[in-house]
């Protein structure tokens, strides 16, 4: 007997392609100041982006510095309650919509990479159940907000079905973004990082897209799960799936007013370790902290292992630094930071040193180099 074909469901993944092609025309606009993409191309297998050469020109540029930064979200996308409604759910997707592009945007932020397109890989076992209407409305929201505020072209992306390689119900996400230094400013690499730079750091809004792992299994362990209250009576995935702050803007007004930081740093994965991103033998001294959100004070309660554990796993209120030569430079951050309705402080000093070491002061806690492997400039 003859067996039935076992297809691909193109109906359902041409529907979603559509809203995805129409989420990208609007946001073609989003970096006119670096070139733009002629609405007539989308849809097709690749989609030219004509790049305005004159600024560099202008500016004496004999080559350009550029990025291709690939990323993937994880499982923040997993961490919700299953009886979210309609409306929650489409909150949550735009916030996740914000996530992606906070993960792609702020690793090429850190060093002064202005992303000026993006797009997206999101396969998944069964687009019938993944592709909903909250998920498109939300997340396809989010990304086009996101892309207005960082000011970059979204270039749609694929969207596979994989029946044998993906958990049915679940999807993907990830992607990668081109960018490149603005006219006239090389890269900010951290070889001009040393000991007597001032340290300011840029509030979070929350996890961003790290530590969901044992977020996760914590929400698990609780009565009531992700649905647990925190003393402001926000809902525990709520405050895990605020959206995460997009820092490219803060950089690129800083680069703008002519301040050139020694280095820059995106606190992600690896928490405060991360402030000895580079290799040379520095000590980083925080005196002063920033406000701690409340969901980090929530989970450190739970789990084993105190601040030393919260700083090695999260941002922990800070999800950005930079290190300035002076701190007049750090004051001036400080400033645009708040132009940018963000938080940020001078929070310490840079020091020489026998070996890498973050030192805490306010907590008494010291971050060790030799447990943490990641090094810029090796």
């Amino acid at each position: 007997m003859a067996q039935a074909l076992d297809q691909v469901d193109y109906d359902t993944l041409d529907a979603a392609k559509r809203r995805f092609i129409d989420a990208a025309k609007r946001t073609l606009r989003f970096a006119n100041s670096y070139g733009i993409v002629s609405e007539s191309s989308l849809g097709g297998s690749a989609n030219a982006f004509s790049f305005n050469l004159a600024p560099f020109i202008a500016a004496g540029n004999q080559e350009l510095s550029l990025t291709l930064v690939p990323e993937g979200l994880g499982t923040a996308d997993d961490t919700r309650p299953d009886d979210l409604s309609e409306e929650e759910l489409r909150r949550f997707w735009w916030n996740i919509g914000i996530k992606i592009i906070s993960c792609l945007t702020n690793d090429a932020a850190s060093s002064g990479m202005q992303t000026v397109l993006l797009g997206l890989y999101l396969p998944s076992s069964t687009p019938e159940t993944v592709f909903t209407p909250a998920f498109l409305n939300g997340f396809l929201d989010g990304v086009v907000e996101g892309c207005k505020r960082v000011g970059c072209v979204y270039l749609s992306g694929e969207t596979p079905q994989l029946k044998t390689k993906m958990i049915s119900g679940r999807l993907d996400i990830a992607g990668s973004v081109f960018g490149v230094m603005p006219p006239g400013v090389a890269p900010i690499d951290g070889s001009r990082l040393s000991a007597g730079n001032t340290i300011v750091l840029v509030e979070s809004s929350g996890p961003h897209e790290n530590g969901f792992t044992p977020l996760r299994k914590l929400a698990e362990s609780l009565p009531d799960g992700y649905r647990t209250k925190l003393p402001s009576g926000c809902e525990l995935w709520e405050a895990m799936n605020a959206a995460s702050n997009l820092y490219t803007p803060l950089v690129q007004a800083v680069l703008r007013e002519g301040i050139l930081p020694t280095a820059m740093e995106n606190i992600t994965g690896h928490g405060w370790q991360k402030l000895m991103r580079s290799a040379k033998p520095l000590r980083y001294v925080i005196e002063t902290m920033l406000p701690v959100p409340e969901l980090f004070t929530f989970v450190e309660h739970h789990l084993e292992g105190g601040s030393a554990m919260m700083l090695s796993v999260f941002n922990y209120g800070a999800g950005f630094a930079f290190y300035t030569e002076s701190e007049q430079d750090g004051e001036r951050i400080v400033r645009l930071a708040r132009e940018h309705e963000l938080t940020a402080a001078i929070a310490g000093r840079v020091e020489a040193s026998p070996t890498r070491e973050v030192i805490v002061a306010p907590l008494g806690v010291t971050l060790k180099g030799e447990s943490f492997g990641i090094a810029r400039g090796v």
